[in-house]
């Protein structure tokens, strides 16, 4: 998992060692600010939604320990890590719900525990999320829905909204009829099996899943193809072809 990070502390010097701590022992992280003093960093936070804070404590002007008074409790979607020369502020920084807190100087080992620790919890909130977006699928008197997993977010698609899934290598494209687009990091097959129970949704060809509710024009000519919401052509597979045309004609004939 690949996280987000902001970085705050009124020392250059502590925010350049941190950063290059952290792409040392975490090449994947993506530090998308480092700000020498709280309100710079709260504007960040706001603007960036980071995964992860670092907080120093002590720094001119205002503690780091209040940072809580800049935010809703709806908008505290992000851990915060304390950093500290002073071990009394961790009981602080525990009543303010921090994912935990480092002492300067900072050791590698100590940096690689708090950050492991935190990718894990993040990790199990996103399966946490996946399955109740599942569940949720799966419960025959919610609307029909798809769960994907784009980026750190889960998104619940409505089926009818649904167009078009495309193999590109491991990755599918996820087509809505607004043409918004979602590139999701799971091959087409996975996608099939969870789409099965739904007669709409059929494997065209080796590469497209497309949902039959949205076909505007079939054709015979050239191995077969149709036409999905007026824009996407797909060709149908010759071992598919009679199957689908099957299908097409059931479903033309109960309109």
């Amino acid at each position: 998992m690949n996280l987000k990070v902001i970085l705050i502390d009124d020392e250059n010097r502590a925010l350049n060692l941190l950063k290059a701590m952290l792409h040392i022992n975490f090449p994947n992280i993506e530090i998308l600010a480092m700000c020498n003093n709280l309100e710079l960093g709260v504007n960040a936070i706001k603007k960036m939604k980071p995964d992860l804070v670092f907080l120093d404590i002590e720094m001119p002007g205002n503690s780091g320990l209040e940072i809580l008074n800049y935010f809703d409790e709806n908008e505290v979607n992000f851990e915060i890590v304390f950093i500290t020369a002073y071990s009394e502020y961790a009981v602080e920084a525990f009543k303010l719900s921090a994912a935990d807190y480092l002492l300067k100087p900072i050791s590698d080992d100590i940096l690689v525990k708090t950050v492991n620790k935190i990718i894990l919890k993040n990790e199990r909130i996103q399966s946490k999320k996946i399955y109740n977006a599942l569940k949720e699928n799966l419960d025959l008197n919610a609307g029909k829905k798809i769960a994907i997993t784009v980026g750190h977010s889960v998104k619940l698609i409505d089926l009818k909204n649904l167009v078009l899934m495309k193999a590109d290598r491991s990755y599918t494209e996820v087509i809505l009829d607004t043409d918004q687009m979602y590139i999701v990091s799971k091959n087409l097959g996975h996608f099939e099996e969870v789409l099965e129970p739904l007669h709409n949704f059929i494997r065209i060809n080796k590469s497209n899943i497309v949902n039959l509710d949205f076909i505007t024009e079939i054709s015979k000519s050239d191995g077969g193809f149709i036409t999905l919401n007026h824009k996407h052509e797909i060709s149908i597979s010759l071992e598919k072809r009679d199957f689908i045309m099957k299908l097409i004609d059931q479903k033309i004939y109960k309109i």
